[in-house]
Formats: structure tokens, sequence, C-alpha cells
């Protein structure tokens, strides 16, 4: 059965670009985001993985680990991260997971044999530090993805974990959340001293607890 959310990612030990890592190990207390490119040296996933380093004090300020997997070899990672490096202006220095036997790609469904049956497709998960899969996107291999929306719904999933709100549609960090309707509105004050406004019953919204 593929994976859904809430579900406990399985753990997998994994040749890597950074040498041999034990998943739950790496990752330790911290956030990840595990994301998969169909194959190393090609346009889309090159620009993809320059963006992720270029977001590393992004990742870091947020306890984030990033880790990213194909189903090419160490060689072909060596060589491309280099070009990576080139063509990006940037630093990798993340691990890109070296899939070659398709184990870590299966047993988190990176394969759909609809789009290839030995590829994968740009599957991205973000996995709390009690390792529970927080979230699922996945992507044509023609369709790059966004990685602000990324950091977005990092900081969304990091505020609605520590308090009863969830974020709206197009939610920016900083911006009024709503109030989870299962906080009675008789009770909003004292959760929420920063005060709240109701638009429906079961639609209240207050500034962003946090800041």
């Amino acid at each position: 059965m593929s994976l859904r959310l809430g579900d406990t990612a399985p753990n997998f030990t994994a040749q890597t670009s950074l040498g041999v890592i034990d998943f739950y190990d790496y990752a330790g207390d911290s956030w990840i985001v595990l994301f998969s490119h169909p194959a190393d040296y090609t346009p889309v996933c090159t620009t993809e993985l320059g963006a992720t380093a270029a977001l590393k004090e992004e990742f870091v300020k947020r306890n984030v680990k990033v880790l990213a997997l194909s189903v090419d070899g160490l060689t072909k990672h060596e060589g491309w991260i280099q070009d990576i490096n080139e063509t990006q202006g940037v630093e990798i220095d993340f691990p890109l997971i070296a899939d070659e036997n398709k184990e870590i790609a299966n047993a988190y469904g990176m394969i759909h044999p609809n789009a290839s049956d030995t590829l994968t497709v740009r599957s991205l998960f973000i996995i709390s530090p009690d390792k529970k899969v927080k979230l699922m996107i996945t992507y044509p291999a023609s369709t790059g993805r966004n990685f602000q929306e990324v950091l977005r719904v990092i900081d969304s999933l990091q505020l609605t974990a520590k308090y009863s709100v969830a974020t709206p549609a197009d939610w920016k960090e900083g911006e009024d959340v709503v109030v989870a309707n299962s906080i009675k509105t008789e009770d909003i004050d004292a959760k929420f001293p920063k005060g709240y406004r109701i638009v429906k019953p079961y639609l209240r919204f207050t500034p962003q607890p946090d800041k």
C-alpha cells in the first residue's frame, strides 16, 4: 500500500553523495524534505537542486534537513553535482541518494508506471521529527517544483503543530490564521490574546500567534 498522510515514513539505509546514511539517524530531531528527481544530468532537475541549495539558510532556520533521490548511481551523482554547482552558482552539501535498486523509490511510491516504469516522478515528502509523513506533492517530470511553496508549507505545518490554528488559502508567514473549529468562540480570548474577528461562526481569524 502506498504511503498516506500520517503514516510513519519508512526507514532505510542508503548510499549517498555524502556516504552511507541511516535515514532516521540522519533526520534526528529535524524536519525532513525528501524529494526525488527522474534522472541525473537533466535540465529541470539541475535547476531544482540548485534552487534547493540556494535556500540552505531558509531550511536551516526552520530546522529542516534535505535529501534528494534518483535511481542513478554515485558516479553519475558526483559528476552531476559539479555541473549543478557550476551552472547554478551554488554548493550542493546535502545528500543525493543513489537508489539504483529502486528499493527506496518503491517504498515511498516514487515510481508511477503510467508515467515511467523505470524513473521516479517528482515526488516530495515533508516528514516531521516524529517521522510522520505530513505532506506529499507529486509533479510530472516536465514541471519543476516551486520551492517557495515548500517553505510556505513547512511554515504552516510547524505553526499548526504548535497552535490550534489552520492556515487559509495563499497564507504566508506573518498573516492572520484561522482558529481551529475545536476552539469554542468564548475560549478564543484566553488562547489567542491578540484578538480575533468572526466572519462566520465557523470562520474565525486571529493574528499569527508566534509573531
